[in-house]
């Protein structure tokens, strides 16, 4: 298995950067098109476990769109084949640090879409 092919990686990171825009803008329809449409994806949020894209989808379509800025540090990508990648990154929002990871899948019928993400903050202190 090729790990990090130069193309497969630039369409993940391109996937990954138009994901963050939309958290930042809070663009639900672009955050809901960007995960998987199946009752087997999942997000685990901060405060939150939701099971299958219309949980997911609730959740964006409910959450207020303030206090959504955080900037990104250590953001590593790594794709293993044409079909698979990880992207996980840590990010700062009010002097916080969270970290983020998602699995992308490329399916032939709908490119490359979120299976599974986690988001947590680190304990303060």
């Amino acid at each position: 298995m090729q790990i990090d092919i130069p193309e497969i990686h630039a369409e993940v990171t391109a996937c990954f950067a138009e994901y963050e825009r939309a958290l930042m803008a809070n663009d639900v329809d672009v955050l809901q098109d960007l995960f998987r449409r199946d009752a087997r994806t999942l997000r685990y949020g901060v405060g939150e476990n939701l099971y299958g894209w219309e949980q997911i989808a609730a959740f964006r379509a409910g959450r207020p769109a303030a206090g959504l800025a955080r900037s990104l540090q250590r953001t590593i990508i790594t794709t293993y084949g044409r079909d698979f990648a990880t992207a996980n990154t840590e990010f700062v929002r009010d002097g916080r640090i969270g970290r983020q990871s998602q699995s992308w899948v490329r399916f032939p019928d709908a490119g490359w879409r979120i299976v599974a993400a986690h988001v947590s903050m680190m304990p303060q202190g």
